[in-house]
């Protein structure tokens, strides 16, 4: 297995070449003693249950796994608190306003961008849309449907936190509602 930040050869502060392994997640620069860590990255899913108990789903449009199921979330942005990047990421892929409800559990993920393993923290959180929102697929869903937790598949979700995390909502999603 390649260390993580095998990609990286130049030091990002000095740009010398020097810029090796210092442990299993970081490098050192040899030059300017610059350390980097490799440390995983804040992410939000949105678990959204309607009044008839279903869940909405969204198609991933882009890679990694695009066309496979989803919820919505994303990365949380730099200077962002983890609610606010949900409510962000529910707007941006839904086109509706939200409201956070609460924490319901966190899952490791690794994400596969530009070929690079970017690890994540996935914190799921249950979400309401704020009435009379319409909902329409934008950003990187191309598709938004409401789907019955029967008729869902924990195999059908391309993401791996998602397709776990979809195996520990299915037996809580009636109580969620």
């Amino acid at each position: 297995m390649p260390h993580p930040l095998h990609l990286f050869r130049h030091c990002p502060r000095c740009g010398c070449d020097a810029f090796g392994e210092n442990d299993e997640r970081s490098k050192r620069c040899a030059s300017c003693n610059f350390v980097f860590y490799h440390n995983a990255s804040a992410a939000t899913v949105a678990v959204i249950i309607d009044e008839q108990g279903r869940l909405l789903i969204t198609r991933r449009a882009l890679e990694p796994a695009k066309g496979t199921l989803d919820l919505p979330g994303g990365f949380v942005d730099p200077g962002e608190s983890i609610e606010d990047g949900c409510l962000r990421e529910v707007m941006e892929e839904t086109g509706a306003e939200a409201i956070l409800e609460r924490y319901l559990f966190s899952l490791p993920n690794t994400y596969r961008f530009s070929d690079f393993d970017v690890h994540t923290t996935d914190a799921f959180f249950l979400v309401k849309i704020k009435p009379g929102q319409k909902l329409r697929p934008n950003d990187d869903a191309a598709e938004l449907f409401w789907c019955e937790p029967h008729r869902l598949s924990p195999d059908d979700f391309g993401l791996q936190s998602i397709r776990e995390g979809v195996r520990r909502l299915l037996p809580m999603l009636s109580e969620l509602t």
